[in-house]
């Protein structure tokens, strides 16, 4: 890391936590938000960082910078916000990752439920009730792909999950913005492959998808227009348990 591609102890003193973007120098284009200290925006746009465990190494950002790097070009960035604490950071990368549709993030933004919504969609979200997990039940966060394809598909496929444990679920809830918007049965849970889901796109084989179908009316009732807790731990995992069996962990 040359004197240009890196912080002194001095500037990183100064930073303290940060908010970068990384951009495609061919495009112009915001591929990534992410935050960090000393740095680590170095090196996470020179592609030196490994996979965090909630990613692998054909995500969509790891990729992207091996392509730009293969094209002759390196990836550009700019810090977007510093000298913030974690708590401040978070929220300044949630808003951005809102504020950049299409980014290779693999994560939502910090309690993506209070994301970038319409007004009407804030009233339904703190008038609606709160949804009561009677059921063992998975929760897959779906704001980034709702507006690309139907429910059920956008909550299906593709997901870094464990399969053995999200057989033992009673039923999927599709959430969106903090809403339960869909609640779907999973007959069988796949590898990710082209052929087990034709007509969706590649994805990493160790991730996973189900084939299923809608879940009961009186299952519908009693979850979907519900508003997920906001308290609940990992809110900014894609990925959440809910139910008896969890609680009793």
């Amino acid at each position: 890391m040359d004197k240009e591609n890196r912080f002194s102890q001095a500037v990183s003193d100064e930073l303290k936590c940060y908010v970068y973007r990384l951009i495609d120098p061919r495009s112009g284009t915001t591929f990534y938000v992410g935050r960090g200290r000393g740095n680590r925006v170095f090196s996470h746009a020179a592609g030196d960082e490994k996979p965090s465990r909630s990613e692998d190494a054909e995500s969509l950002k790891i990729r992207m910078i091996r392509e730009i790097k293969n094209d002759g070009f390196q990836v550009q960035h700019v810090i977007h916000r510093h000298g913030m604490n974690e708590e401040s950071a978070k929220e300044v990368e949630a808003a951005l990752i809102d504020a950049y549709p299409g980014l290779t993030n693999i994560q939502p933004g910090y309690e993506s439920g209070r994301g970038a919504m319409h007004a009407t969609q804030v009233i339904r979200l703190y008038e609606a009730e709160e949804a009561k997990f009677v059921h063992n039940v998975v929760l897959i966060t779906i704001n980034r792909t709702i507006e690309d394809r139907p429910i059920i598909d956008a909550v299906r496929y593709a997901w870094k999950i464990d399969p053995i444990r999200a057989r033992k679920v009673d039923y999927v809830l599709a959430v969106a913005n903090g809403m339960i918007v869909g609640a779907y049965v999973a007959d069988e849970w796949l590898s990710a492959t082209p052929e087990n889901f034709p007509g969706f796109p590649q994805a990493d084989p160790e991730r996973f998808g189900f084939r299923g179908h809608a879940a009961p009316e009186d299952v519908n009732a009693m979850y979907i227009q519900k508003r997920v807790p906001q308290s609940r731990p990992g809110a900014a995992n894609p990925i959440h348990y809910e139910g008896p069996a969890s609680r009793s962990k």
